[in-house]
């Protein structure tokens, strides 16, 4: 999925090789999982302000491909796939601020749910709230609640798929083809909303590693 989304710099595939010791998947799990842990153990520690705010950041300088290398294949609800997840969620919004918000303003007007007040945005929704929302998403899985922030990334995952899914089906008359893209990125925005509303569940259960 990384595909759809903005690359500022290509992460050097040779960087983590040193590292990881090869290609052996064992290994490659083991490592996505101790980052994982890590990170979101040393966001909870005293004065890691500033590591978190380094965190969230982190993609902006790298590109997402930086974390691909380490957490896209892991499973959906794991926790390294969790934060996977929750990095494209961000990637989307941060790729084009301004569609995001249109976005989010109709999957708001489409849903008929708590949705919007789980998400946490401020109405009206503008580039600037929905960019801040994604961040404030991701700063709270690393200082704050997992679950909670898991559980506001599917809600925006969900609005941000019925929105996209309004816009294709404003778009199917006179551009088809820009209506099937919007129809193929509703898709995947609501199967990243499930996949992060099944992660928050399993860690309010205590069950994500």
């Amino acid at each position: 999925m990384s595909r759809e989304f903005h690359k500022p710099t290509r992460f050097e595939g040779h960087r983590f090789e040193a590292f990881l010791g090869g290609d052996d998947p064992a290994r490659l799990y083991a490592v996505a999982h101790e980052t994982a842990r890590t990170l979101v153990d040393r966001g909870r520690e005293p004065g890691s302000a500033e590591l978190v705010e380094r965190m969230i950041a982190y993609t902006d300088e790298h590109g997402v491909d930086a974390l691909a290398e380490l957490w896209a294949t892991a499973a959906a609800e794991s926790l390294p796939g969790a934060l996977w997840r929750l990095y494209l969620l961000r990637a989307l919004v941060r790729q084009d601020p301004a569609a995001a918000a249109n976005a989010f303003r109709r999957g708001v007007e489409a849903l008929p749910t708590a949705d919007p007040a789980i998400a946490g945005a401020p109405s009206p929704t503008g580039p600037d709230e929905v960019a801040a929302l994604a961040d404030r998403i991701l700063r709270g899985a690393f200082s704050g609640d997992l679950a909670d922030a898991l559980h506001r990334a599917a809600a925006t995952g969900r609005i941000l798929a019925a929105g996209t899914l309004a816009e294709a089906d404003a778009s199917d008359a006179a551009a088809p083809e820009r209506a099937s893209a919007f129809t193929t990125r509703a898709a995947r925005l609501s199967t990243i909303g499930a996949e992060l509303e099944a992660a928050a569940r399993l860690e309010r259960a205590g069950r994500l590693d």
